[in-house]
Protein backbone atom coordinates (compact mmCIF):
# COMPACT_ATOMS: atom_id res chain seq x y z
CA UNK A 1 0.00 0.00 0.00
CA UNK A 2 1.39 3.34 -1.34
CA UNK A 3 0.75 6.31 0.43
CA UNK A 4 0.54 9.73 0.66
CA UNK A 5 0.27 12.73 3.69
CA UNK A 6 -1.31 15.66 3.51
CA UNK A 7 -0.08 17.46 6.74
CA UNK A 8 0.70 20.49 7.59
CA UNK A 9 1.84 19.83 11.00
CA UNK A 10 4.70 18.19 11.93
CA UNK A 11 3.79 16.53 14.67
CA UNK A 12 0.66 15.28 13.58
CA UNK A 13 2.26 13.95 10.04
CA UNK A 14 4.93 11.82 12.50
CA UNK A 15 2.12 10.69 14.59
CA UNK A 16 -0.13 9.96 11.55
CA UNK A 17 2.87 7.92 9.85
CA UNK A 18 3.61 5.56 13.31
CA UNK A 19 -0.16 4.61 12.96
CA UNK A 20 -0.09 3.84 9.49
CA UNK A 21 2.87 1.45 10.01
CA UNK A 22 1.79 -0.03 12.97
CA UNK A 23 -1.45 -1.30 11.64
CA UNK A 24 -0.11 -1.75 8.35
CA UNK A 25 4.00 -2.71 8.05
CA UNK A 26 4.03 -3.29 4.19
CA UNK A 27 3.01 0.30 3.71
CA UNK A 28 5.31 2.49 2.08
CA UNK A 29 4.86 6.40 2.89
CA UNK A 30 5.69 7.70 -0.78
CA UNK A 31 5.77 11.15 0.55
CA UNK A 32 4.76 14.50 2.64
CA UNK A 33 3.15 17.59 1.45
CA UNK A 34 1.74 20.36 3.50
CA UNK A 35 -0.20 22.72 1.49
CA UNK A 36 -2.56 22.89 -1.60
CA UNK A 37 0.40 24.02 -3.95
CA UNK A 38 3.12 21.58 -3.79
CA UNK A 39 0.15 18.78 -2.98
CA UNK A 40 -1.10 19.72 -6.65
CA UNK A 41 2.56 19.17 -7.96
CA UNK A 42 3.31 16.46 -6.19
CA UNK A 43 0.32 14.76 -7.73
CA UNK A 44 0.77 15.64 -11.15
CA UNK A 45 4.94 14.80 -11.05
CA UNK A 46 4.39 11.32 -9.33
CA UNK A 47 2.58 7.98 -10.11
CA UNK A 48 -0.80 8.23 -8.47
CA UNK A 49 -0.57 6.61 -4.58
CA UNK A 50 -2.70 3.82 -3.66
CA UNK A 51 -4.33 5.92 -0.75
CA UNK A 52 -4.32 9.70 0.57
CA UNK A 53 -4.73 11.01 3.85
CA UNK A 54 -5.41 14.26 3.49
CA UNK A 55 -6.23 17.16 6.18
CA UNK A 56 -9.05 19.44 5.61
CA UNK A 57 -7.04 22.82 6.51
CA UNK A 58 -3.72 23.74 5.38
CA UNK A 59 -1.47 26.46 5.84
CA UNK A 60 -3.18 27.87 2.55
CA UNK A 61 -6.42 26.74 2.86
CA UNK A 62 -8.55 24.67 2.31
CA UNK A 63 -7.51 20.96 0.47
CA UNK A 64 -10.33 21.02 -1.76
CA UNK A 65 -8.63 23.81 -3.90
CA UNK A 66 -6.55 20.41 -4.44
CA UNK A 67 -9.00 18.79 -6.45
CA UNK A 68 -9.09 21.76 -8.87
CA UNK A 69 -5.99 21.80 -9.58
CA UNK A 70 -5.76 17.91 -10.39
CA UNK A 71 -7.72 15.63 -10.87
CA UNK A 72 -7.88 12.79 -8.20
CA UNK A 73 -8.90 9.64 -8.97
CA UNK A 74 -7.34 7.92 -5.29
CA UNK A 75 -9.27 7.16 -2.61
CA UNK A 76 -8.68 9.41 0.05
CA UNK A 77 -9.02 9.13 3.65
CA UNK A 78 -9.60 13.00 5.15
CA UNK A 79 -8.28 14.18 8.49
CA UNK A 80 -10.02 16.72 10.52
CA UNK A 81 -10.40 19.07 13.78
CA UNK A 82 -14.35 19.71 13.08
CA UNK A 83 -16.70 18.48 15.20
CA UNK A 84 -17.82 14.78 15.46
CA UNK A 85 -21.34 15.38 14.73
CA UNK A 86 -20.30 17.13 11.41
CA UNK A 87 -18.86 13.54 10.03
CA UNK A 88 -21.39 11.15 10.86
CA UNK A 89 -23.34 11.45 7.77
CA UNK A 90 -20.63 10.53 5.80
CA UNK A 91 -19.52 7.43 7.51
CA UNK A 92 -21.15 5.41 5.11
CA UNK A 93 -19.02 6.38 2.16
CA UNK A 94 -16.54 4.48 0.93
CA UNK A 95 -13.52 6.51 1.85
CA UNK A 96 -13.33 7.71 5.78
CA UNK A 97 -12.76 10.74 7.65
CA UNK A 98 -11.13 10.49 10.99
CA UNK A 99 -11.19 12.95 13.85
CA UNK A 100 -7.96 14.53 15.54
CA UNK A 101 -6.44 13.43 17.74
CA UNK A 102 -6.33 10.17 15.37
CA UNK A 103 -7.64 6.79 17.02
CA UNK A 104 -5.44 3.87 16.01
CA UNK A 105 -8.70 1.54 16.02
CA UNK A 106 -10.35 4.16 13.98
CA UNK A 107 -7.67 4.21 11.54
CA UNK A 108 -7.54 0.78 11.57
CA UNK A 109 -11.17 1.07 10.50
CA UNK A 110 -10.47 3.25 7.61
CA UNK A 111 -7.64 1.32 6.34
CA UNK A 112 -10.44 -1.81 6.06
CA UNK A 113 -12.82 0.12 4.46
CA UNK A 114 -10.24 1.20 2.05
CA UNK A 115 -9.23 -2.15 1.47
CA UNK A 116 -12.79 -3.04 1.00
CA UNK A 117 -13.04 -0.90 -1.53
CA UNK A 118 -9.77 -2.01 -3.34
CA UNK A 119 -11.48 -5.33 -3.53
CA UNK A 120 -14.55 -4.17 -5.35
CA UNK A 121 -14.35 -4.26 -9.41
CA UNK A 122 -12.92 -1.76 -11.38
CA UNK A 123 -14.96 1.11 -11.68
CA UNK A 124 -15.61 4.45 -11.60
CA UNK A 125 -17.24 4.72 -8.38
CA UNK A 126 -14.41 5.93 -6.43
CA UNK A 127 -14.49 9.32 -8.89
CA UNK A 128 -18.05 9.66 -8.29
CA UNK A 129 -18.24 9.57 -4.44
CA UNK A 130 -15.27 11.52 -4.42
CA UNK A 131 -16.98 14.70 -6.16
CA UNK A 132 -20.34 14.02 -3.74
CA UNK A 133 -17.81 13.60 -0.80
CA UNK A 134 -16.06 17.24 -1.81
CA UNK A 135 -19.74 19.07 -2.42
CA UNK A 136 -21.07 17.28 1.21
CA UNK A 137 -17.66 18.60 2.99
CA UNK A 138 -17.68 21.75 1.73
CA UNK A 139 -21.34 22.41 2.94
CA UNK A 140 -20.30 20.56 6.71
CA UNK A 141 -17.12 22.64 6.72
CA UNK A 142 -18.15 26.25 4.96
CA UNK A 143 -15.68 29.20 4.65
CA UNK A 144 -15.68 31.78 7.35
CA UNK A 145 -18.46 34.74 6.36
CA UNK A 146 -16.77 37.66 4.90
CA UNK A 147 -16.40 41.18 7.04
CA UNK A 148 -15.47 43.32 3.88
CA UNK A 149 -15.70 43.15 -0.04
CA UNK A 150 -13.31 45.27 -2.85
CA UNK A 151 -14.79 47.37 -5.33
CA UNK A 152 -13.78 49.18 -8.08
CA UNK A 153 -14.14 52.72 -8.79
CA UNK A 154 -12.60 53.87 -12.22
CA UNK A 155 -9.60 53.42 -11.51
CA UNK A 156 -9.12 52.91 -8.07
CA UNK A 157 -9.90 50.22 -5.71
CA UNK A 158 -11.67 50.39 -1.85
CA UNK A 159 -12.67 47.74 0.38
CA UNK A 160 -16.17 47.53 1.68
CA UNK A 161 -16.92 46.48 5.14
CA UNK A 162 -20.40 44.63 5.60
CA UNK A 163 -21.35 46.74 8.84
CA UNK A 164 -21.65 49.28 5.56
CA UNK A 165 -23.41 47.43 2.98
CA UNK A 166 -27.12 48.42 2.67
CA UNK A 167 -27.59 46.11 0.30
CA UNK A 168 -26.75 43.84 -2.79
CA UNK A 169 -28.72 44.33 -5.56
CA UNK A 170 -28.60 42.83 -9.80
CA UNK A 171 -29.54 44.94 -12.12
CA UNK A 172 -29.88 43.64 -15.79
CA UNK A 173 -26.30 41.66 -16.10
CA UNK A 174 -24.59 43.92 -13.31
CA UNK A 175 -24.38 43.32 -9.60
CA UNK A 176 -23.68 46.35 -7.13
CA UNK A 177 -23.45 46.88 -3.24
CA UNK A 178 -25.68 49.90 -2.14
CA UNK A 179 -23.73 51.09 1.35
CA UNK A 180 -25.90 52.87 4.01
CA UNK A 181 -24.64 56.21 2.10
CA UNK A 182 -26.66 55.41 -0.97
CA UNK A 183 -23.65 55.16 -2.42
CA UNK A 184 -23.54 52.50 -5.34
CA UNK A 185 -20.29 50.05 -6.36
CA UNK A 186 -20.26 47.22 -9.50
CA UNK A 187 -18.87 44.19 -7.90
CA UNK A 188 -17.87 40.79 -9.56
CA UNK A 189 -19.56 38.35 -7.37
CA UNK A 190 -23.23 37.23 -8.45
CA UNK A 191 -25.85 37.59 -5.80
CA UNK A 192 -25.94 33.69 -5.26
CA UNK A 193 -22.08 33.72 -4.60
CA UNK A 194 -22.87 36.72 -2.13
CA UNK A 195 -25.33 35.14 -0.30
CA UNK A 196 -23.04 32.42 0.31
CA UNK A 197 -20.76 34.37 1.68
CA UNK A 198 -22.20 36.88 4.20
CA UNK A 199 -23.48 36.32 7.67
CA UNK A 200 -27.25 35.31 7.39
CA UNK A 201 -27.85 36.61 10.52
CA UNK A 202 -27.25 40.07 9.26
CA UNK A 203 -28.44 39.53 5.65
CA UNK A 204 -31.32 38.07 4.04
CA UNK A 205 -31.88 36.64 -0.19
CA UNK A 206 -35.47 38.81 -0.53
CA UNK A 207 -35.72 37.62 -4.08
CA UNK A 208 -33.81 37.97 -7.20
CA UNK A 209 -32.71 41.07 -7.30
CA UNK A 210 -31.91 42.07 -3.37
CA UNK A 211 -30.36 40.30 -0.44
CA UNK A 212 -30.78 42.73 2.50
CA UNK A 213 -28.82 44.01 5.63
CA UNK A 214 -31.08 43.42 8.78
CA UNK A 215 -30.40 46.90 10.25
CA UNK A 216 -31.72 48.81 7.37
CA UNK A 217 -35.50 47.49 7.11
CA UNK A 218 -37.45 49.70 8.59
CA UNK A 219 -40.99 48.44 8.24
CA UNK A 220 -42.72 45.64 6.89
CA UNK A 221 -46.32 46.08 5.06
CA UNK A 222 -48.20 43.51 3.76
CA UNK A 223 -48.83 43.09 0.27
CA UNK A 224 -51.51 41.75 -2.21
CA UNK A 225 -52.17 38.17 -1.99
CA UNK A 226 -49.94 37.24 1.23
CA UNK A 227 -46.89 39.13 -0.19
CA UNK A 228 -44.75 41.19 1.94
CA UNK A 229 -43.41 45.10 0.69
CA UNK A 230 -39.96 45.72 2.74
CA UNK A 231 -39.45 49.37 3.20
CA UNK A 232 -35.70 50.29 3.72
CA UNK A 233 -34.01 53.66 5.42
CA UNK A 234 -31.63 53.28 1.76
CA UNK A 235 -33.15 54.19 -1.28
CA UNK A 236 -34.02 51.17 -4.09
CA UNK A 237 -34.99 52.03 -7.56
CA UNK A 238 -37.95 49.69 -6.89
CA UNK A 239 -40.46 48.58 -4.73
CA UNK A 240 -39.13 44.90 -2.82
CA UNK A 241 -41.40 42.87 -2.51
CA UNK A 242 -41.28 39.41 -0.57
CA UNK A 243 -42.89 36.40 -2.31
CA UNK A 244 -45.73 34.59 -0.03
CA UNK A 245 -43.48 31.62 0.06
CA UNK A 246 -40.35 33.84 1.47
CA UNK A 247 -42.82 35.27 3.84
CA UNK A 248 -42.59 33.57 6.95
CA UNK A 249 -39.09 33.00 6.67
CA UNK A 250 -38.64 36.82 6.68
CA UNK A 251 -41.30 37.34 9.49
CA UNK A 252 -39.08 34.42 11.39
CA UNK A 253 -35.31 36.28 10.47
CA UNK A 254 -36.72 39.70 11.66
CA UNK A 255 -37.58 37.98 15.14
CA UNK A 256 -41.41 37.52 14.99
Amino acid sequence: MKVLIVEDENLLAKQLTNLITTIEPLAEILGRTTSIQNTAQWLMNHPAPDLIFMDIELADGQCFEIFNQTTIKTPVIFTTAYDEYALQAFKVNSVDYLLKPIKESELRTAINKYKDLRAQPVNQSVAIDMNALINQLKRATPLPYKDRFLVKTGQKMASINTNQIAYFCAKNTLNFIVTKDNKKHVIDYTLDEIEDQVDPKHFFRANRQYILAHDVISHIHSWFNGKLKVELSSKTEEDIIISRDKAPLLKSWMGE
